[in-house]
């Protein structure tokens, strides 16, 4: 081969390889959920961003009991679990467990794990600081009850045991599910100063006061408005702020709604309310999981009741009510729990009763929800997570 050949030849291999794309790395994705039924524990799995397949094997398998809800650290380098259980399961015991994690790949190891001091434990989040877990009792039974539960967080990850546990009044308005409190979540306000409850046995938002000076008791109620009252019977499952923090959405799960309140200096006004079904439905309800878009224009809510949809809202950035934009079949069973993926291309919905992680492609600016691209078996899943 001649010297010009050769050069002409080196060129265009050059530029060739230019044109080769860019392999975007996977996206961790971690995922709980109930391991009665055969699952092993908390599992990683990688996440194709570009396609939104999640890989049939996951990476790592990490063994624990019932791990049905996951939470980050405020950094990043952490997760805990709940361990959701109660009286008559393999542990009778309702615990929380702390993870070391790696960001990067969602790798996870061990640390620790602790008695939550109460039964069915189902959510759990970690104070703005980063020195706190909160654990959410639920208890399906009505004696003893749900509780909040507090656990100090060790400079290294570690939980130390709870040092101070909060109880609630039942409403006893649903005479077979509501003779007892249900923490059913706990949720920090934006600036990490106020702590509000759940709690679906009191048809109640109890509202404290953070305060990490005192490390034995570092909830204290609000004192003028220590709880927000809710529609009897309704049932407030989870809460989340909008991006402003001038609002806060919340899930009542018995009625099938979703509220708005406005939020303001630890105070809670409850604004609007809105059925996830269509007028006229007359099957069962049951509203669960709800959060805000990664782009914070869209709120969307799961029914796991007998329509079985994922419901999308767009957020009026003026003042935070919402507008129905779509609702979806999830193609499953009980859909407990829900992720946006990072870029908001497509969501990934956990149905705990038919077994599946179902990956629905997603509009971003419409907020409108397509075609369903993958469907991967997996025993009772309850949480995701993408760590990153």
């Amino acid at each position: 081969m001649g010297f010009k050949v050769l050069a002409r030849t080196l060129a265009a291999s050059a530029a060739a390889a230019l044109l080769v794309p860019v392999v975007v790395q996977a996206e961790p994705l971690l995922v709980g959920g109930y391991t009665g039924k055969g699952g092993q524990g908390i599992a990683v799995y990688d996440f194709d961003s570009r396609t939104g397949q999640i890989t049939a094997r996951p990476q790592q398998v990490v063994a624990a009991i019932n791990p049905s809800w996951l939470a980050l650290s405020p950094d990043r380098h952490h997760l805990y679990a709940v361990n959701e259980n109660s009286e008559g399961q393999a542990d009778p015991v309702g615990r929380a467990s702390a993870y070391r994690l790696d960001p990067r790949t969602g790798r996870i190891a061990f640390l620790n794990r602790i008695n939550a001091l109460g039964a069915d434990p189902t959510h759990a989040s970690v104070s703005r600081d980063g020195r706190y877990l909160f654990i959410a009792n639920y208890s399906g039974a009505s004696d003893p009850g749900g509780t909040l539960a507090v656990a100090p967080v060790l400079s290294d990850g570690r939980l130390a045991p709870v040092t101070q546990v909060k109880t609630h009044r039942a409403s006893e308005v649903n005479r077979d599910r509501q003779m007892a409190p249900h923490v059913h979540s706990v949720v920090s306000s934006p600036d990490g100063r106020f702590v509000f409850a759940q709690d679906l046995g009191a048809d109640r938002i109890y509202a404290y006061r953070y305060d990490p000076a005192r490390p034995e008791l570092p909830l204290t109620a609000v004192a003028d408005q220590p709880f927000v009252a809710l529609p009897p019977g309704s049932g407030p499952r989870h809460l989340v702020f909008s991006p402003s923090g001038r609002q806060a959405y919340l899930t009542l799960e018995m009625t099938g709604s979703v509220a708005v309140l406005d939020y303001a200096e630890g105070h809670l006004k409850l604004r609007q309310v809105l059925p996830l079904a269509p007028a006229g439905f007359a099957g069962a309800v049951g509203a669960a999981a709800l959060h805000v878009s990664p782009d914070g224009r869209f709120l969307a809510v799961t029914d796991r009741g007998a329509d079985n949809v994922l419901v999308s809202f767009a957020i009026d950035p003026a003042d935070g009510s919402l507008r129905l934009v779509d609702r979806r079949a999830v193609e499953g069973v009980q859909p407990r729990e829900f992720a946006f993926a990072p870029d908001g291309r497509f969501v990934l919905i956990a149905n705990q009763g038919s077994d599946t992680i179902a990956v629905f492609r997603r509009d971003p600016q419409t907020g409108k929800v397509g075609e369903r691209v993958q469907a991967l078996r997996f025993s009772q899943p309850s949480a995701l997570v993408f760590p990153h």
